[in-house]
C-alpha cells in the first residue's frame, strides 16, 4: 500500500482512536529491510594514493591528470582554473570563497562523511561538505517532472535490481537530472556545460569480495565533454559501533573573503591578507578615510 493512499483514506474515514491510526500507519510504513543491501553506517570516500587533492576520477591526479575527454572550449576553462589556482586564486572551484555545494556529480566524491537510508519509496543520500548536501532517489515508480525547480543536487530517479534473481536487490541504479550551476567536478576546478544539461548515471552497490566497501560507477553525460564519462568511485564504511558525524558549516569555518573579483584571506590577527602576488587591494570608495596604504606582500 502507497503512503499517501493510505494517509487520506486514514483522513477519508476518520478513524477516532489513537490505537487503530497507529496500526494502519504502521503497516503503511513496514517494509522488508532485508530485501535491500545493506547501506547503512559511514561511509567514506578511498583515496588511492596518487597525489593531490581527490579527483573526479579517484584514480588519476587532480587536473589536467584527469585526462578528462573535454572539448577543447571546456579545456581552456581547466586550464585557466588550474593556472588561476597555482597563483593563488581559486579557480573555477566554487565550494571555496563562495561556499557553494559542490552539486552532482562532483559530491559523490565524498569529500566528508555520507550516509546513505534506505526507505521503500525514495533513498536518501546525506553529506555535510560546504552544507548539507542532501539527495532524495525516488524509487517509487515515477516519471521524470515535467516542471521542477532546478538544484546542485539535481532530481534523482531509481531503481533496485535483483542481479541473483534471488528476492534480494544487489544494485541501487539512479539517473539525475535538472541540475543547476556553477558547478563543478572537483577542486581542480574541472568543469561542466554553463548550459547545466547534465545528465549523471550510476550503478550502487556493495562489494561482493570485501566486506565493509561500496562502490558508484558514475556517467557522466555533459556538452563540454566529447563523450560520455564514466568513473568509478569507492567508499569504506567506518567500523565503529558508534562513529563521529562532524559538522562542517562552510560560512563559519571559511577564512576566504571575496570581495567583488578578488578573493582574499583574513589572517589570525583579523586582517585582511592577499591571496597571490601583487593582488590589488579591494575597492574602499564608500568609506571615508584618509590615505589608503597599499597591502605589503
Amino acid at each position: 500500500m502507497r503512503k499517501q493512499s493510505a494517509i487520506g483514506a486514514l483522513t477519508a474515514l476518520a478513524v477516532p482512536t489513537f490505537t487503530a491510526l497507529g496500526l494502519s500507519l504502521g503497516a503503511a510504513f513496514a517494509f522488508d529491510d532485508a530485501q535491500y543491501p545493506d547501506f547503512s553506517g559511514e561511509w567514506l570516500g578511498v583515496r588511492p594514493p596518487v597525489g593531490g587533492q581527490p579527483g573526479f576520477d579517484p584514480y588519476k591526479p587532480w587536473g589536467l591528470g584527469q585526462q578528462a575527454p573535454l572539448t577543447p572550449e571546456y579545456q581552456k576553462v581547466l586550464e585557466a582554473s588550474v593556472a588561476d589556482q597555482a597563483a593563488g586564486g581559486q579557480g573555477n572551484w566554487r565550494t571555496g570563497a563562495d561556499c557553494l555545494p559542490p552539486g552532482m556529480p562532483g559530491m559523490m566524491t565524498a569529500f566528508q562523511a555520507m550516509e546513505i537510508i534506505v526507505l521503500p519509496e525514495t533513498t536518501y543520500v546525506r553529506i555535510d561538505h560546504a552544507h548539507d548536501s542532501h539527495r532524495r532517489i525516488y524509487t517509487d515508480g515515477r516519471d521524470w517532472p515535467t516542471n521542477v525547480e532546478r538544484s546542485f543536487m539535481g532530481y534523482s530517479i531509481g531503481r533496485w535490481i535483483d542481479e541473483k534473481g534471488d528476492g534480494h536487490y544487489t544494485t541501487l541504479e539512479a539517473e539525475t537530472r535538472f541540475l543547476r550551476g556553477p558547478r563543478s567536478l572537483d577542486p581542480s576546478g574541472l568543469p561542466v556545460h554553463a548550459d547545466n544539461q547534465s545528465i549523471v548515471k550510476e550503478r550502487i552497490y556493495l562489494d561482493q569480495a570485501t566486506p565493509g566497501l561500496l562502490h558508484d560507477d558514475i556517467t557522466l553525460i555533459d556538452h563540454a565533454y566529447t563523450r560520455p564519462w564514466t568513473v568509478h568511485k569507492t567508499y569504506r564504511r567506518d567500523p565503529a559501533p558508534y562513529p563521529t558525524w562532524l559538522e562542517y558549516p562552510c560560512s563559519g569555518d571559511q577564512e576566504l573573503i571575496k570581495i567583488g573579483k578578488e578573493t582574499y584571506y583574513r589572517g589570525g590577527d583579523d586582517n585582511l591578507m592577499p591571496t597571490r602576488k601583487d593582488q590589488p587591494p579591494p575597492d574602499l570608495r564608500y568609506f571615508k578615510s584618509g590615505e589608503v596604504k597599499p597591502m605589503q606582500h
